[in-house]
């Protein structure tokens, strides 16, 4: 592998959307169904600047992870939490650890914030490395069938409360682009 220039992790610029969408596509082999997810959640409620993170190298993007706001039904009361979706680094620079660093880095900026949870589905060998957990095993419920019970983790944040159990409600977003769980 060649050299790439020194990597920092920031907030994703407003201005910075439509590069972000496609280095994220091209993490994922130019898969359109990523296109239409990030259009779908950039129009929509669940929608921050701030927890969109890029990561950039020589004046490129290289790296993003995004956290939406979701909804935890919870037996009291909702709940806001965050959804963990997608990560992606750009092809030619994987397996050096900038997907690590964004994900380490943005969590360090989410423990500052009022959300208690962040949920993902995910590789179950992936994501625990980071603290993320079995969700179900927490007292989540997945908000889909589709999901498999070793794919759908949380990671608690300071704000986590013990009675913050529930049904995860994922942002329509996810509904609208078919991408919740798993399809044949």
């Amino acid at each position: 592998m060649s050299a790439i220039a020194p990597v920092s992790v920031r907030a994703m610029h407003p201005g910075e959307f439509s590069a972000m969408r496609e280095l994220s596509m091209a993490a994922f082999d130019g898969d359109e169904q990523i296109g239409k997810l990030l259009d779908a959640l950039h129009g929509s409620w669940a929608w921050d600047d701030d927890l969109s993170f890029v990561a950039e190298s020589a004046g490129e993007l290289v790296g993003h992870v995004l956290y939406t706001h979701a909804i935890l039904d919870a037996p009291s009361r909702q709940v806001d939490v965050l959804v963990l979706a997608p990560v992606g680094v750009r092809p030619a620079v994987q397996r050096r650890g900038i997907g690590t660093r964004l994900i380490t880095e943005s969590l360090g900026v989410l423990a500052t914030l009022p959300e208690p949870l962040v949920f993902l589905e995910g590789h179950p060998s992936y994501y625990p490395r980071f603290g993320f957990r079995p969700g179900a095993d927490l007292g989540f419920t997945a908000p889909s069938v589709r999901i498999p019970r070793d794919a759908f983790m949380v990671y608690p944040l300071p704000a986590h409360e013990e009675w913050m159990t529930g049904a995860l409600v994922y942002p329509d977003a996810f509904w609208r682009t078919d991408s919740v769980g798993l399809r044949d």
